[in-house]
């Protein structure tokens, strides 16, 4: 992975750069998935943790829970949820944009004044699409996809996950991306292209 690699993933669309990891413990809470499933992303939120050495907690002291999944089958149930519209921002207007494109995922990332993640919302509808997906290969793209803010072109046209010896795992380089940016010398956001290089560093430093 060069620098020019590191600085596209978190390049959007309209040309900025824009990085940010969280700056606070995760407290993940999941709505609308079985048990089994439910330990599929809980497994799957303890190994990301566990390499980007960062930290889980019971609750949020600001928010009870920062990282909310949900699972359901129609954008309309959203509506549905009590409290959402407090958490989140424009609810009913953005479900109907959802529902006009079809979107079957959506990801909503809220700031600290650092610039740091400090909630995040995962909403997923679960179409034929997503339904055939395995439960391990969805988590772990959701679950990667939540732990940095990466560009919205990030993973279009290549999956952040790779297959080896029939299991689904995180491809190599972006495990060692994901690391390199939760080292604590590193502010926790920039909007630096030239963060890109600091992070080009740690990923090419030996383990």
């Amino acid at each position: 992975m060069t620098p020019q690699d590191i600085e596209a993933l978190f390049t959007r669309e309209d040309g900025s750069f824009v990085f940010a990891r969280w700056g606070r413990p995760l407290s993940p809470v999941v709505f609308g998935v079985d048990d089994a499933t439910l330990a599929v992303i809980k497994g799957a939120l303890e190994a990301v943790c566990h390499l980007a050495g960062h930290k889980m907690a019971e609750t949020d002291p600001e928010l009870g829970s920062n990282l909310m999944l949900f699972f359901f089958r129609e954008w309309s149930e959203l509506s549905e949820v009590p409290g959402l519209d407090r958490l989140v921002p424009d609810l009913a207007p953005l479900v109907s944009k959802l529902e006009a494109v079809e979107a079957n995922q959506y990801r909503l990332f809220r700031f600290d004044e650092t610039g740091a993640i400090k909630a995040c919302f995962v909403f997923l509808r679960m179409d034929e699409h997503l339904s055939a997906v395995p439960a391990q290969t969805l988590a772990l793209s959701q679950i990667v996809q939540s732990f940095l803010l990466w560009s919205d072109t990030a993973f279009k046209a290549q999956s952040p996950l790779a297959v080896h010896e029939d299991t689904t795992i995180l491809r190599p380089d972006v495990a060692g991306l994901l690391r390199a940016a939760y080292d604590p010398v590193l502010p926790p956001a920039a909007q630096d292209a030239s963060h890109a290089l600091r992070l080009f560093a740690r990923v090419s430093k030996p383990q």
